[in-house]
């Protein structure tokens, strides 16, 4: 089976949990057996591993004619792509783009990443959809995400073929409730075009049906997993804290619920003092939350460390004896099935995704500053309880797999194909 994919991160550049899964989903299917999958992300750094799927970039894609040879394409794009296929999608530009702005190739250049000219980007991407559409062959489109959606509405209407597409978040999750009517009509206008509709969670699923005025019997569920570390990573050393680590990983936003984490932190050094908090990541609410820190008089017990990628992430969490994720509202949130694969007890809000089947963690609401701080206290005070989150969550991670996650998607597939 040929699946053609849209999706826009892809790692190792990854600026959030999108690319993850769509990595992760990709492999996972890819080793369920015959699947071809081409995937494009706007831009390529030409690092991406690529024995699972074949990466095409957007911005190695021509819209527009450009009288150029073999040896200068295969200099200019040989890291990221054949240089045949460059020529392949020539043949297939099927209108005059020359109005824009375009590199020496005929291409249109993307950010790669989520810039203020986002929605300008999103429409450019779409553009591009029609000529890979036009290209490579397929008996099903994948969009992943909204910033995808409008890419794969095009590629459906080239082809003929079937859309699905995965909602990861909405804007309802990432908003709390504050909807940007831009972004909602984009989301709704995929929902409305797509053959079927994947959803993270259950959750995530009642706010499409809920919110979007979905038909139910067109949304689906399909839970995100996590790939197997390798052995270097769950080799990282446990350094010899004299302190307890309790450590907030992701993007500092009022959707990850920051100042819940801070709250609970103030309640926790109430009782004990031998204990530090650790905020990793980035996001437009940093400042707020080392003021925050600052005015409930523990700064000098916070570390507040920037965005971490790759090998950072992993040493972080061995650093850590609690993981917590108190989100106000998440979609899933892979980020806790990554600490329990790193033996660190979690604490997660009952507004995520990944509670409905995580069942070696404790579950509080965001707002339950009380229950988080009390939860924090007896994974840090007793060591039964400790070990016990540790080796059982351990366990559970080994059942909780992107083949499984894979095989439901490709199933989806078959239905939408048949019909």
């Amino acid at each position: 089976m040929k699946a053609l994919m849209f999706g826009w991160e892809f790692p190792p550049h990854i600026l959030g949990g999108l690319g993850t899964a769509s990595y992760g989903l990709t492999k996972g299917m890819h080793n369920c057996g015959n699947m071809d999958i081409t995937f494009v992300i706007p831009k390529p750094w030409g690092d991406e591993e690529r024995d699972f799927a074949n990466i095409i970039g957007a911005c190695n894609t021509p819209v527009a004619w450009r009288d150029v040879n073999w040896d200068y394409v295969e200099n200019r794009l040989g890291k990221f792509m054949d240089p045949q296929l460059y020529f392949d999608m020539r043949n297939k530009i099927y209108a005059d783009f020359n109005y824009m702005y375009l590199n020496d190739l005929g291409c249109i250049d993307f950010s790669g990443r989520y810039p203020d000219n986002l929605i300008e980007e999103i429409n450019n991407y779409s553009i591009v959809a029609g000529v890979i559409a036009r290209t490579i062959d397929c008996d099903v489109i994948h969009s992943h995400d909204w910033l995808t959606y409008p890419a794969g509405i095009h590629a459906k209407n080239v082809t003929g073929k079937p859309l699905v597409i995965h909602v990861h978040a909405t804007d309802f999750d990432r908003s709390r409730g504050n909807v940007n009517p831009t972004v909602f009509g984009i989301e709704k206008d995929g929902m409305t075009h797509a053959d079927h509709i994947i959803t993270v969670s259950n959750l995530t699923r009642q706010t499409v049906i809920d919110k979007y005025g979905i038909d139910p019997s067109k949304v689906t569920t399909v839970h995100n997993a996590v790939i197997p570390l390798s052995d270097d990573l769950l080799s990282i050393p446990k350094p010899d804290n004299k302190e307890k680590v309790v450590t907030f990983l992701g993007r500092i936003t009022m959707q990850k619920g920051p100042e819940y984490f801070v709250e609970a932190a103030v309640k926790v050094l109430q009782k004990c003092h031998n204990v530090r908090f650790v905020m990793a990541g980035s996001g437009d609410m940093m400042d707020k939350m080392i003021a925050l820190a600052a005015k409930r008089g523990i700064a000098d017990r916070f570390h507040f460390t920037g965005f971490l990628r790759g090998r950072q992430v992993y040493e972080m969490l061995k650093a850590s004896d609690v993981y917590i994720m108190p989100s106000v509202s998440e979609p899933f949130g892979i980020s806790p099935l990554e600490a329990m694969q790193m033996g660190v007890p979690s604490i997660i809000s009952k507004q995520s995704g990944c509670a409905e089947i995580l069942n070696n963690v404790i579950k509080t609401d965001y707002w339950d500053i009380d229950a988080m701080a009390d939860a924090i206290h007896s994974i840090i005070s007793y060591p039964a309880m400790y070990e016990s989150l540790k080796n059982e969550g351990l366990e559970e991670m080994k059942g909780i797999t992107w083949e499984k996650a894979g095989q439901k998607v490709i199933d989806i597939y078959n239905q939408v194909i048949k019909k």
